[in-house]
This record gives structure tokens, sequence and C-alpha cells, in this order.
């Protein structure tokens, strides 16, 4: 979803762009968002230069290195199941550090890289968290978070070794066009109605705001600095809420418990194993539910002269995306 926002305004801002891509249909979804914001989707789409690559995969990525002078690196698994640690690793770690590592091969004047507030330490004793608390392998160790630490480290490698680099850590990105995945999936259930909610607390944020926030970074001479990108800190209730009353649907009533979330991850992991099917609510997506963790974004904006845009605009924007799809019978 970010890699195809970053695309448009990559292209809005008159950049000649090459961009990698795994399977046809990610290309299809991409396309779908460029139909938010043009008319003449195809014509826009092919001034892409698309090359067909996997981060894992050395040899794939040497076509798109040529001549590259910017580097913007999005690509990672998020998984919250046990059993996609391993996958997570090749993708997230090697990946970046075959990223990292054909940087410098090409001589590229600079990489923004994207990673999430996972890979920041949730402090305890502080109430707001900003870039400097630092990770904390033995407070955060569940796999996301570990593989985008990992990934985080084999960027600040390359600095090391001359590249200029930044590290974005966005919060939970809300934006349209892929709706059967990871925060699109709360448009597609709220407007289901689905009955069940949590007041855990953590940072979101406009897919647009952090789109921009990497072409200003890259244009920028800032260098070799990590930025926390959230505009908001909101209880996932207060979010699912906003969406409800977009759509003009019920908003979940039904509170789940500490007590209730523990044994529901517990039988999805019973029913992950009896039957094979990806485990969807884990032990730390439970926990998560129920934090509570604030995010300060102070840096970015008096770096970048940055205002974020409110996330009840955000959402009002995006939940209507969400209906004129349904409108059009478009799901992505």
């Amino acid at each position: 979803m970010l890699g195809a926002h970053l695309l448009v305004q990559l292209l809005d801002a008159g950049q000649t762009v090459r961009a990698t891509y795994r399977t046809a249909s990610s290309l299809e979804k991409a396309k779908h968002v460029f139909s938010y914001f043009t008319d003449q989707v195809d014509k826009e789409f092919s001034k892409i230069q698309w090359v067909q690559a996997d981060v894992r995969e050395v040899s794939s990525l040497e076509a798109a290195f040529q001549n590259i002078e910017k580097v913007y690196h999005l690509a990672a698994l998020v998984s919250f199941d046990t059993s996609s640690y391993s996958k997570m690793r090749s993708v997230n770690i090697y990946g970046t550090a075959n990223v990292v590592n054909m940087c410098l091969a090409y001589k590229v004047q600079k990489l923004c890289f994207v990673s999430s507030i996972a890979a920041i330490s949730k402090t305890l004793n502080k109430p707001i968290i900003d870039e400097q608390d630092e990770f904390n392998l033995e407070e955060n160790n569940y796999g996301y978070a570990i593989t985008k630490y990992g990934a985080e480290m084999e960027v600040w490698r390359a600095a090391q070794e001359g590249l200029q680099v930044l590290i974005y850590n966005p919060g939970v990105i809300l934006g349209a066009g892929f709706w059967r995945e990871n925060s699109g999936a709360l448009f597609s259930m709220t407007y289901k109605e689905f009955p069940f909610y949590t007041e855990g607390v953590t940072g979101f944020v406009g897919v647009e705001d952090v789109a921009a926030l990497l072409v200003k970074g890259m244009d920028s001479e800032v260098t070799n600095e990590r930025f926390v990108v959230v505009s908001e800190n909101k209880s996932f209730k207060e979010i699912v809420d906003s969406i409800a009353r977009v759509f003009e649907k019920k908003p979940p009533k039904i509170k789940v418990s500490k007590l209730l979330s523990a044994l529901g991850w517990r039988l999805s992991w019973l029913k992950s194993k009896l039957t094979g099917a990806a485990n969807t609510f884990s032990k730390h997506t439970a926990k998560a539910a129920h934090n509570s963790s604030y995010y300060r974004a102070e840096k970015v904006k008096k770096t970048f002269e940055f205002e974020f845009e409110p996330m009840e605009q955000v959402l009002k924007k995006v939940a209507k995306r969400y209906q004129e799809d349904l409108e059009n019978k478009t799901s992505t």
C-alpha cells in the first residue's frame, strides 16, 4: 500500500522512477491505488520502469539497480504468526542486507528505509516513546519486531560504510486500496459490523503523509537520522468508532477482556496446528490489543516543517474510498 502511494507522489513530482514487483497481482493492486488520483491510470503507470525482483534474490536485484541514484526500501513481510518467523528473517533482515549491499555496490547516493514503531522499545517508565528509546531485545522478543530491528542494523551498517541513510518508524499506516491486508481489514471488518473491540492504544498515521515524508527526506540534506512517524495516538476503539460513523454502521459494543484474548490466541494456535491454516490471532496480537503505547513525532515535524493530516480526516477519506470500491465492486 505505501509503495503504491509513494509511486503516485514521485510521479506527481516529475521523478523518473524504477520500481520492483514480485507478482502480476501486486501490479494490479498498485494500479488500483493510482485510480484514486487520476483518470489516466495506464498512462501514468506506463511512466514507471518495472522490474520483477525479490529482495531475497540478489541476481534479480541487479537489473533494478542499474543507473539508480536514490532508493526507497519498503519491502517487508508483516506477520505475528510464529510459524512465519523464518520467512520474516529472510525477507526483512537478509532482504534488507541485499538491498544495502546493492546500494553500496552501485554507488547509490541515498537510501530511505521504512521500519516500524515495532523496532522502538516500549519503555515502561517513560510515558511517551520517541527516537531515543533504543530497541530492547528482552522486552520486544516477538518475530516482527526482531526482524525490523535486524533490518535497521543492516541500514546503519551501510551508513558506516558511507551510504547516506534515513530510517522511518511509522505507526499503524491507514490508507486505501488494500482492504484485505493488515490495517485495511479495519475498514472491511467495521463495515461488516464486527462486534468486538479492545481499548489498546498505539500510534496511527495516514499513508499519504508517510509517502510525503519519504519524499521530503530523500530530497533534503538530512542524513543518518531516524524518525518516528505518527500522526496521533488513538485506541483501536476510537479508530473503529470513527470509521463506523462514516459508514453509518453500528460500532463494536462488546469489549474483549485480557482473559478472553488469552483464550482466543490459544484457540487460534490450536486451530492452526490442527488444520495447517495461518494463525491469525497470536499471543503478541492479543497482548498488543490491550497495551497502551504513546509516541511522539516532534522530531520529524520540526525537521521537515511538516504537519500531519488529522486522523479523523484520514479515516473519512479512506472509508469513503472503501465505499466507492464496494459500489464499483472492486476488492483488493
